[in-house]
């Protein structure tokens, strides 16, 4: 906690969160950049236990444990204490959303705040609708599959750690667009490549689905540029019997994709990689694409629009319209390559930033004169953002 330091920024923010929770407004609040060595984040929320409504903190720490805390009363105390303790706080509600953030220099900026203070002031806002506390969420996998073991997603017990609850979450939505899309793809011998496939969670589970949940043939390739974890992941592949499974480690740029790809997904090829991925899936007629984009900076660093200033001389926003705008093109590119392209969210937004899912499924008779009009919408769009 920062000592003999008061903030009036964070004391208005104890007493907006007050109010939200006092109404039922409140939907979330995830807490990041810890000011304790211990503590990773915590995500406040509303529950329902035994009939009443309950604040609850789940506290997420470097020994990969989460610790829960329930409270009724005090409710302010208690959000003064917890804040103080983190530099970055975000605020969902139904009223609407904020952000506070406190830099390395010690300066502190809060947006959107005021909105919901005068939506509180003015009535607006309803009540969520609280979950009990014993949820529970019926996933394609179950945490105790082998492959989840050894890659230490899971315990030997088939319990999914702690630390792993997010990625864990992850691949089981992931691997529900995969279901949505199986209806895409032939009915046996199936082509599937995972580009940038780093440690490869997303790769055994994507062979798991289809060579044991859905008992069809397949053969996938992953590839990477990191050796040392192409090569444990292919050993393990070895270890496991997954012998529908291949570990290339290369340039994807430069790998000649043999056979014509069914499905093409990636999971958090960063920056550019995610583009070179969509490119190397298109330009070789996959049939579905599916991607999970990281870390958008390449237009963050070029992006030269006069009209849009008023956006991109703050920093923040900057960042926040250069992810859109970035996905926005990716979509449109795709469109133009006669795919019938969308973005969606991937899992909850308190897991990850990175959140965004493009999916891809090429058309089978598209448009000629569609594709070119979006091909000349996508170029002219890309030059209004550089400024060429």
């Amino acid at each position: 906690m920062r000592k003999n330091i008061v903030s009036d920024a964070i004391e208005t923010l104890c007493d907006v969160c007050t109010e939200l929770c006092e109404k039922r407004f409140l939907h979330k609040i995830v807490l990041s950049k810890p000011l304790i060595s211990d503590e990773i984040k915590s995500v406040v929320s509303l529950k329902l236990i035994s009939g009443a409504s309950v604040i609850q903190v789940e506290t997420y720490s470097t020994d990969n444990k989460v610790y829960h805390q329930n409270v009724k009363n005090d409710i302010r105390p208690f959000f003064r204490d917890l804040f103080y303790r983190y530099n970055q706080i975000n605020v969902m509600s139904s009223v609407g959303d904020c952000q506070y953030m406190m830099s390395k220099k010690g300066k502190e900026t809060m947006i959107g705040c005021h909105k919901i203070q005068n939506g509180l002031k003015n009535g607006r806002g309803q009540e969520v609708q609280l979950q009990k506390n014993n949820k529970t969420k019926n996933y394609i996998l179950l945490g105790g599959e082998d492959f989840l073991k050894k890659l230490g997603v899971s315990d030997d017990s088939g319990r999914v750690r702690d630390r792993m609850q997010s990625k864990f979450r992850q691949i089981n939505k992931f691997l529900e667009y995969v279901d949505s899309i199986v209806d895409k793809l032939p009915e046996d011998n199936i082509n599937i490549y995972d580009l940038c496939c780093g440690k490869s969670y997303l790769s055994f589970a994507v062979y798991h689905y289809f060579r044991y949940y859905k008992k069809k043939n397949i053969k996938m390739v992953c590839i990477d540029l990191k050796a040392d974890v192409i090569e444990y992941c292919s050993n393990l592949a070895v270890r496991m019997g997954f012998d529908g499974m291949e570990f290339i480690c290369m340039d994807i740029n430069e790998y000649d994709m043999v056979n014509k790809p069914d499905l093409v997904v990636s999971l958090h090829a960063c920056d550019i990689a995610t583009d070179i991925v969509l490119n190397k899936a298109s330009e070789n007629g996959a049939k579905v694409i599916l991607s999970t984009p990281c870390c958008h900076h390449e237009l963050n660093h070029k992006i030269n629009c006069q009209p849009l200033s008023f956006i991109t001389d703050h920093s923040m926003l900057r960042q926040k319209l250069c992810d859109a705008a970035t996905d926005a093109l990716r979509i449109l590119k795709l469109e133009s390559e006669g795919y019938e392209a969308t973005a969606m969210e991937l899992i909850d937004p308190e897991d990850t930033p990175k959140n965004i899912i493009i999916k891809a499924i090429k058309k089978a008779n598209p448009s000629h004169e569609k594709m070119v009009m979006l091909r000349e919408k996508y170029l002219y769009t890309r030059k209004f953002l550089l400024g060429e």
